[in-house]
């Protein structure tokens, strides 16, 4: 076996890493333990600033295989072929907590995969829900601010939470998933994954398709109730993942779309890119597409699933965004993160890195000239650094026409102005639709939750979250009412 000396970050060869220098066996010690100084500082620095949201997360690579050739929807190339496998690497999360959170809470889970194309990562940057509680970009601030913690208690506050619902109807479909017995899941191999947003296709004949991405888990869904939650490991959702990998049993979820064409998007009745709705499965069929399989552990968490950068920006040719107003935003706010939190450079980091060669002319920030694949070790040498130039004959990076997005179709005449929703918005019949699916006893167990957070509340809180729950269905809002004068009611 070869042996290995301990050094310094710089190479240098440490012959004691056991005691620093002092003055005597008692004395203080001296301004020349440099190896100390270095561990010490570099200790200080070893965490970098955690998520906002999604802070919590489980990583692992694995790999994607297309059972539908989508050639006649997009031009994207790792999905030409039945057959064909791209690398992946997924992460999940909670979303509200931070890294010393609970793998258990009730809340959404992120569902997250960075797909390595011969023609450059293609990130779908995803929920465990279809739907989300917001529309637009401009509240999502206000919403993570009221899920936190109390400014003044840091403690959880259920009030602020009912107080913002209250305040935006248009949660109320979301809401009713995750007070549902589908709030926990049991594993993240045991639940589904959604895009959630609509995105497009196009094709070689530059047509526009909107579709939408689903992820259905091969391991079937499990949740947990309340009281299963409390009694589980804190870590139990990472373990499951880390250990079923280990053990050989590789977790896999059979992807779907929903597509739909441009001209069905101008005439349906619902808004294609209202985040807060679903597109029923009766008008939009699911389409089986291909297989995710899940089949390795990451060898350093941090190296890799702490670092681990995605983006809905992330796009690939064939594959757009939408007008979706919450996507719109994120286009630029999770880059922005990652900049902020990883650095200007970090899709130089192996996990974050493209698997094909990279050509720009992006220079410096720190740790520049990480990667290969960005132009080797030495922040991409005397290359030309502007573009045009007069090396573009010599091999230097040129923009490739044939890739051109189809232009965006808006809507004729339009105004750019702030526009509100409309006072006669239905954010109540899919909540309402979901509601009248459960049994006897999901209802019984989603009013119970509702009610144990809501009772918290102000009363005009309280009121006008009864008028959404009875708008939804009049059975829905008289549950929650006498959940909570159970829960009022002396034992």
């Amino acid at each position: 076996m070869t042996k290995h000396i301990l050094t310094t970050a710089t190479g240098s060869p440490v012959a004691d890493d056991d005691n620093s220098i002092s003055v005597g066996e008692r004395g203080p010690l001296t301004f020349d333990n440099h190896y100390t100084f270095e561990k010490l500082a570099h200790f200080n620095r070893e965490r970098i600033p955690e998520r906002v949201v999604h802070a919590r997360g489980t990583g692992a690579y694995g790999k994607f295989t297309v059972t539908r050739s989508l050639s006649d929807y997009s031009i994207a190339d790792f999905l030409q072929k039945e057959g064909e496998e791209t690398p992946v690497f997924l992460r999940f999360s909670t979303v509200g907590g931070g890294q010393d959170s609970n793998d258990f809470a009730r809340d959404p889970r992120g569902f997250s995969i960075k797909f390595y194309t011969r023609e450059g990562n293609y990130d779908m940057v995803g929920n465990n829900t279809p739907v989300f509680f917001l529309r637009d970009a401009i509240k999502f601030p206000d919403f993570i601010h009221s899920q936190k913690k109390d400014p003044r208690s840091n403690l959880p506050n259920p009030a602020a939470m009912y107080e913002f619902w209250a305040n935006h109807p248009q949660s109320l479909h979301q809401i009713t998933i995750l007070m549902s017995d589908r709030g926990i899941p049991a594993s993240y191999r045991n639940m589904h994954g959604f895009s959630s947003h609509t995105f497009s296709f196009w094709n070689k004949e530059g047509e526009r398709f909107w579709f939408k991405w689903h992820f259905k888990t091969n391991q079937g869904v499990k949740c947990l109730t309340n009281e299963q939650a409390a009694q589980a490991s804190p870590f139990g959702a990472q373990q499951d993942l880390v250990d079923a990998i280990d053990r050989g049993e590789f977790p896999g979820w059979t992807a779907k779309v929903q597509i739909m064409t441009e001209a069905q998007a101008r005439e349906y009745h619902i808004n294609p890119f209202d985040l807060t709705k679903v597109w029923p499965h009766a008008d939009f069929p699911l389409i089986e597409v291909g297989q995710l399989e899940l089949n390795r552990n990451v060898e350093n968490y941090f190296a890799e699933t702490e670092q681990a950068c995605f983006a809905p920006s992330n796009l690939v040719p064939g594959i757009g965004v939408s007008p979706d107003k919450m996507l719109q935003g994120r286009l630029l706010a999770y880059q922005d993160a990652h900049r902020y939190r990883v650095g200007a450079n970090a899709n130089q980091l192996p996990v974050n890195a493209a698997r094909c060669p990279v050509h720009h002319y992006q220079r410096d920030g720190v740790m520049a000239g990480m990667c290969p694949a960005h132009g080797g070790s030495n922040n991409q040498g005397s290359g030309v650094n502007f573009y045009p130039n007069d090396q573009i004959n010599s091999g230097a990076a040129a923009p490739e026409p044939s890739v051109e997005e189809p232009p965006m179709p808006v809507l004729e005449n339009a105004w750019i102005r702030r526009h509100g929703i409309a006072n006669d918005e239905d954010h109540y019949s899919q909540a309402g639709a979901l509601f009248r699916l459960m049994d006897d006893e999901q209802k019984s167990q989603l009013v119970t939750t509702i009610a144990e957070g809501l009772v918290h509340a102000s009363e005009s809180a309280r009121q006008r979250m009864l008028e959404q729950f009875s708008r939804a269905d009049a059975a829905y809002a008289e549950g929650v009412r006498m959940a909570m004068e159970r829960l009022a009611s002396p034992a």
